[in-house]
């Protein structure tokens, strides 16, 4: 994981039921170029790291902006933005990455967003706009009062193309997501965000629809719940040294690997990011991560040390 500099909260605003906006400025110094659908790390007050997606018009000077939602059930890094924040206050963060980045093909997109899902959506739908590019965004959320950015979107050149969903948590109210990829144009892509079960929603209607999977294109903010009490210990050799580290059952492999004095690089923890992506050079990996894709997974060459373990008694990796 790399901080890279400080910035200071230039704006707290109350966005929508348990959403904060932040603006985040850099004193005297112009921040990093982005593009849509980056994020960047930041060390909350509670002292954890998380990604937030910057949702401000990207190629525009200005702060970073980022949405905070409160998760109740979180580990407190959301509640810690929301309560110890206040403007003036500073806070670590690194340079802008993009793992959810648009397609650089000229053809229609189509944006799922669903709560603060939204956050790399709207940068997309910015972007898009700017360069002249046919998109529609279907918004998902239980009520006006639980969405962010509404009156922005509404306000927008492309307001027309934006397609806003309240279901009250009722069922029958929610997005036809199957109706919405058979009306979209061909060639088009599909980019969708927001908690696991919407993804996988919009995933298995595009996969039984025909859709390529190099066509959908998503991105995670929490890593997968994982059944891990039938987990087991194993070990991992290091390929450079020859050396051997012994995984036990309750400790991931960067938790192992740092207590002997190799520290792989960590962002999510949570296997999304992809921050610490290592090859595999012998063995079977357990695939935990939510990055990489199935046919990657299959292949058993690239692990997300984070999360992911060994299904074989051993893993060699390229360290």
């Amino acid at each position: 994981m790399s901080l890279d500099f400080f910035v200071k909260v230039a704006r707290v605003h109350a966005e929508a039921e348990d959403i904060v906006l932040l603006d985040l400025a850099r004193e005297g110094e112009a921040l990093p170029a982005f593009t849509a659908g980056a994020h960047i790390d930041v060390k909350t007050p509670s002292g954890a790291v998380r990604q937030y997606s910057l949702c401000n018009v990207p190629g525009e000077p200005g702060p970073y902006q980022i949405a905070v939602l409160r998760e109740s059930s979180g580990r407190g890094g959301s509640a810690s933005m929301h309560d110890a924040l206040a403007e003036g206050d500073t806070l670590q963060v690194s340079a802008p990455r993009n793992h959810f980045a648009l397609s650089e093909d000229p053809g229609p997109s189509l944006l799922f967003a669903a709560g603060i899902g939204i956050t790399p959506i709207v940068a997309m739908a910015e972007t898009l706009h700017a360069q002249g590019r046919d998109f529609t965004l279907h918004y998902c959320a239980r009520s006006e009062a639980r969405t962010a950015f509404l009156q922005r979107l509404r306000g927008r050149p492309y307001a027309d193309r934006v397609r806003f969903h309240f279901d009250g948590g009722e069922a029958d109210r929610r997005l036809d997501i199957g109706a919405a990829l058979a009306a979209a144009p061909p060639g088009a892509h599909v980019y969708v965000c927001g908690p696991q079960a919407f993804i996988t929603g919009v995933q298995g209607s595009a996969a039984r629809a025909g859709w390529p999977a190099e066509r959908v294109h998503f991105e995670h903010f929490s890593g997968a719940t994982v059944d891990t009490s039938g987990d087991g210990a194993f070990d991992v050799v290091l390929a450079r040294s020859g050396r051997t580290v012994r995984i036990a059952p309750d400790v991931s492999i960067t938790q192992a690997l740092a207590a002997e004095g190799v520290a792989i690089e960590t962002s999510c923890e949570q296997g999304v990011c992809g921050t610490c992506l290592t090859t595999v050079l012998e063995g079977e990996v357990d695939h935990r991560d939510l990055y990489l894709m199935p046919d990657e997974q299959a292949q058993h060459t690239q692990i997300l040390p984070c999360c992911s373990r060994a299904k074989s008694a051993r893993l060699v990796l390229d360290l």
